[in-house]
């Protein structure tokens, strides 16, 4: 069926779909109305879940912990502040291999105190063993819902489905809701093959002695690597069952382009809007959405890349004392490109603490790009006032 509903319902829906056996959250805006409506599918009989009300994000994350490590099928909500009271729980969450998914809108990070979009809450968990989706449309939250819970429960690594805030969780967009039984024919029931259980005892999380705690991560990173050719093959069975696939990036009319937009999240779908446009005038622009960005799809990024002579990364997030998150993967990624081959790579700050990016500043950044042989500056703020 289709039904018109905010990005933050297409999570909840999402969820619902996955048949979620245990959710666990606490409110925070903009989060809220995740939770609120699975809540009501929960009391309405819609969804045979149990709903624990928790006193914090910490205690969120320890419930579906627990859920998780007894096979249970788990899923949590947060932001931004709420994100960072979870931290010390997001990695034992990756580390003991439990396949949660969460459902994250993109908040700003306080002080001062925001409530509106930017990447620097979830960015500042990459390093903790999630995959990470950035999503661009309502559908794509949904659906990215449910290829979560496939990717996460093959590789046992938890998984966060991120969308911008306000700009995606508060905007009603039409989509598709699947049929219940075709998503179950897609996602079959989680059976993990080590669960807590009564009648057979086991040990979980206890110390780990330097003989084998260096073991323990080596799994992890493998199993990370090889989320990306499973994040694949699950996004094309996708597109088999329900007529739609995103891949792990988009390339979008970068046939003969001089200048490649990187992109992420809902600056994408702005920034369509202007390549279009500037190809009319004959400008050859073109642009990559990174839709995967834990773990890196570096090998796709490069092949969509090759033989562009210029690159524009467009962050709406910054590492401070070095610049822009996705441009530092992007010059990582191409690193190891051979050097008559290698573009320079632009970085540009744009739209931190929820500020609208329309398409002029996206212009600005496809201007100066194409205006310059190399960046001007290590990293290029756009919009800001000085």
């Amino acid at each position: 069926m289709e039904k018109v509903v905010t990005g933050n319902y297409a999570v909840s829906w999402g969820a619902r779909l996955c048949r979620v056996q245990v959710i666990a959250a606490y409110p925070i805006t903009p989060q809220t109305s995740i939770i609120e409506l699975l809540a009501n599918f929960c009391a309405d009989g819609e969804l045979d879940a149990r709903f624990i009300k928790v006193e914090s994000e910490h205690s969120a994350m320890a419930a579906c912990i627990g859920a998780s490590a007894t096979g249970a099928r788990a899923f949590t909500a947060t932001s931004g502040q709420g994100l960072l009271l979870m931290h010390e729980l997001i990695h034992w969450a990756a580390g003991a291999r439990l396949p949660i998914v969460m459902g994250t809108v993109n908040r700003a990070v306080a002080p001062g105190w925001s409530v509106w979009t930017e990447q620097n809450d979830t960015l500042s968990q990459r390093d903790t063993g999630w995959l990470q989706y950035y999503c661009e449309a309502n559908q794509e939250v949904l659906d990215t819902v449910i290829q979560a819970y496939r990717v996460a429960e093959r590789v046992l690594l938890p998984v966060m489905v991120i969308l911008d805030a306000f700009v995606l969780s508060h905007t009603s967009e039409a989509v598709d809701i699947p049929d219940q039984d075709r998503v179950d024919g897609f996602l079959p029931p989680y059976r993990p093959e080590l669960k807590l259980d009564i009648n057979d005892p086991r040990a979980f999380g206890p110390i780990i002695t330097p003989e084998y705690y260096m073991e323990m991560r080596y799994k992890m990173q493998k199993a990370m690597e090889e989320a990306v050719s499973v994040a694949q093959e699950v996004d094309e069975e996708f597109g088999e069952a329900f007529g739609r696939r995103y891949g792990l990036v988009e390339p979008y009319r970068l046939e003969n382009a001089e200048v490649a937009l990187v992109t992420s999240g809902t600056i994408t779908s702005t920034s369509r809007e202007v390549i279009d446009e500037l190809q009319e005038q004959g400008m050859k622009v073109g642009l990559l959405k990174v839709r995967l960005f834990r773990p890196f799809p570096a090998a796709a990024v490069r092949q969509a890349l090759a033989g562009i002579p210029k690159v524009a990364v467009i962050d709406r997030n910054i590492s401070f004392g070095h610049g822009g998150i996705f441009a530092q993967e992007v010059k990582s990624a191409l690193y190891n490109v051979d050097g008559a081959h290698r573009p320079p790579i632009f970085g540009f700050i744009v739209g931190l603490g929820g500020r609208d990016v329309t398409p002029e500043p996206i212009k600005e950044v496809i201007n100066t790009t194409l205006a310059n042989d190399a960046p001007p500056e290590e990293i290029l703020w756009i919009g800001v006032k000085r």
